[in-house]
């Protein structure tokens, strides 16, 4: 009984899903979403761009979600948005991402995830703490 009461809620979230238009991206493009941010009783969007670094559990899956990093100011940071969220207000597809399966630049792969440029790049960002 209980599961056929989870399987209608998946199968409405689902819909409610594919109602919304995202544009097809892949990990390592480059992307803009918008999120709806309150503060106090009003309502504004502030957008984060930056690299897709993971899709989890599929576009069409009521749980499926994706990392997006960027660098602010020096500092690495990562956002785990989910496609059912309410809060996001649009995704823009900024730049395509061309990956080797090895997450080297360099013709379409297809590579999953990309955490092993999150270690190169922070390695990248103490070297130049270090020279300075």
């Amino acid at each position: 009984m209980g599961i056929k009461i989870l399987d209608k809620i998946n199968a409405e979230q689902t819909a409610k899903l594919s109602e919304k238009n995202f544009p097809d991206f892949k990990t390592g493009d480059i992307v803009r979403v918008s999120i709806r941010i309150k503060e106090g009783d009003k309502y504004r969007v502030q957008d984060f761009e930056g690299k897709v670094f993971a899709i989890d559990n599929g576009r069409k899956n009521v749980s499926g979600n994706f990392t997006v990093s960027s660098d602010r100011y020096g500092v690495r940071v990562e956002k785990l948005f989910p496609f059912n969220s309410p809060w996001i207000q649009a995704i823009k597809v900024v730049k395509k991402g061309y990956l080797r399966k090895d997450g080297k630049p360099k013709g379409r792969g297809t590579r999953a995830k990309l955490y092993t440029e999150r270690t190169f790049c922070s390695h990248k960002a103490v070297r130049k703490l270090v020279k300075k």
